[in-house]
């Protein structure tokens, strides 16, 4: 049932809607160096529910809590749950209005994580690192070379 009490960017949500926020290992990459950051950001019921069969995962941790709970309006509020040196992920308040609409369409994914819980048994990996700020360059010698007949009719 939700309440008469609602986000002003997102009406359709009331501030007592599910939503899991997961704490991430992440990389930034500065003058050559790579840094690790811990990054707090929403969980979409799929990713969830692909994390929860066992695929490796950058997350440390998810809790289950309310949208209420973890935007105060556009502001981010920290669980304290998390680690002090944590970091909101980028555009965090669009993306929690969006993971929370994914539990809403989706109500059996509540089910992995019961409200108020945190789950930390996933299998955690850093083998393939999410590096954040990382910028692909495409260059002539990334094209893929055809023969000279590949666009003629023979």
């Amino acid at each position: 049932m939700t309440t008469a009490t609602s986000l002003s960017a997102a009406p359709d949500l009331s501030k007592d809607d599910y939503l899991v926020v997961g704490l991430a290992t992440c990389f930034i990459k500065e003058n050559g160096e790579i840094r690790e950051v811990q990054i707090v950001e929403p969980v979409p019921s799929a990713a969830l529910e692909a994390i929860i069969k066992g695929i490796p995962t950058s997350y440390k941790m998810a809790i289950a809590t309310t949208i209420g709970a973890i935007l105060d309006g556009d502001t981010p509020k920290m669980l304290p749950q998390f680690p002090a040196e944590a970091q909101f992920c980028d555009e965090f308040a669009f993306r929690a209005i969006a993971a929370t609409r994914t539990y809403k369409s989706r109500p059996i994914a509540r089910e992995h994580i019961p409200l108020g819980t945190v789950r930390q048994d996933f299998k955690y990996s850093l083998e393939r690192k999410r590096i954040l700020n990382s910028k692909r360059q495409v260059r002539t010698e990334d094209n893929v070379k055809q023969h000279e007949y590949t666009h003629k009719v023979l």
